[in-house]
C-alpha cells in the first residue's frame, strides 16, 4: 500500500462585489509539505462572473490569478512574496483579506499523489 501524505487545501473565491458577499469558486491551492508541493489550478468562467457583476474587469481577474499561480510555483521574478519558503507562500495565499480575490478557510486531507488531488478537488469545487 502507498504512503498517504498529510496536505492542505483552500478554494480561491472571486468575489466581485465584497460588500455582498457573494462569491464564484474559480480554482484551488494544495499545499503538501511531504512532497513540497504547492500549486493553483484555477478555471474562470466569464459568464458565471458577469452575471454576478457586468463590470467586472476579466482579464485583471486572470492576471491576479496567474499571479497566485506564479508565487505557488516560487517564480521570484513574479513577487517578492514568491522567494519565501513553500509553507510561507501557501499561508500567504491563504491568508485572509477582503478584496476581489480570496481563499476559503484551510481543509486538510490525506493524499498519495498531490497533483491527482488538486485535479479531483478542482473538478469538485469548481467544475
Amino acid at each position: 500500500m502507498q504512503e498517504a501524505y498529510l496536505f492542505e487545501y483552500a478554494v480561491i473565491r472571486i468575489v466581485p462585489r465584497v460588500e455582498r458577499e457573494e462569491f464564484l469558486n474559480a480554482g484551488v491551492i494544495l499545499y503538501c509539505r511531504d512532497k513540497r508541493f504547492l500549486q493553483t489550478i484555477y478555471t474562470v468562467d466569464s459568464h458565471r462572473l458577469l452575471a454576478l457583476c457586468p463590470k467586472l474587469d476579466i482579464p485583471e481577474i486572470q492576471a491576479h490569478l496567474q499571479a497566485f499561480e506564479q508565487i505557488a510555483l516560487g517564480n521570484s521574478s513574479a513577487s517578492p512574496i514568491a522567494k519565501l519558503d513553500i509553507a510561507s507562500r501557501f499561508r500567504w495565499l491563504t491568508a485572509t483579506r477582503s478584496t476581489v480575490l480570496q481563499s476559503s478557510k484551510v481543509h486538510p486531507g490525506l493524499c498519495v499523489d498531490p497533483l491527482a488531488t488538486l485535479q479531483k478537488l478542482h473538478a469538485q469545487l469548481v467544475l
